[in-house]
């Protein structure tokens, strides 16, 4: 056996390949592992499935299957996850993948909504390339980070 491509260390039989077949995920960070493991091996029928009816409206099916077979996908890293489990209703999975697509290299870093229908969990759409929230402090120095979360230093940004 391998270990399943969505990289948690477990055999491909043990991790996303139940919850594929119909399992349902025990947990939002299992199933946006299982997510990724389907589109890597072109099964758009479990992502599709696996929206909430309002996600659902931003998928364009024929867009994924015309795409999945020319990506080439290189991991999936799941960098930080909030609520999702066994007993939550809703949760968050903060994840950072990387494809090649068409030969130019792409990384793509996503904040996932989740929700949990009929016990069920759900992908309730994401965020992509997420801000952390801007860093707030009373006084601010030149060489300080700007207010505004643009990530440079004031005196180049807004103190200008």
């Amino acid at each position: 056996m391998s270990h399943c491509v969505c990289g948690s260390g477990l055999e491909t039989g043990e991790c996303c390949e139940p919850l594929i077949a119909g399992r349902p995920a025990p947990t939002a960070e299992a199933l946006m592992r299982a997510r990724y493991t389907a589109y890597v091996k072109g099964i758009i029928d479990y992502v599709e499935r696996t929206f909430t009816p309002e996600a659902q409206k931003d998928f364009n099916r024929l867009d994924a299957d015309r795409t999945v077979g020319k990506v080439k996908w290189q991991g999936l890293e799941i960098k930080r996850v909030v609520d999702g489990g066994v007993d939550d209703a809703t949760g968050l999975v903060e994840f950072v993948f990387r494809y090649t697509y068409n030969g130019q290299q792409h990384v793509q870093h996503e904040l996932a909504k989740f929700c949990r229908k009929d016990g069920q969990w759900l992908f309730d759409g994401s965020e992509i390339n997420p801000k952390p929230p801007p860093e707030r402090v009373d006084k601010i120095g030149r060489n300080d980070p700007c207010s505004c979360g643009s990530g440079k230093k004031y005196k180049k940004c807004c103190g200008a």
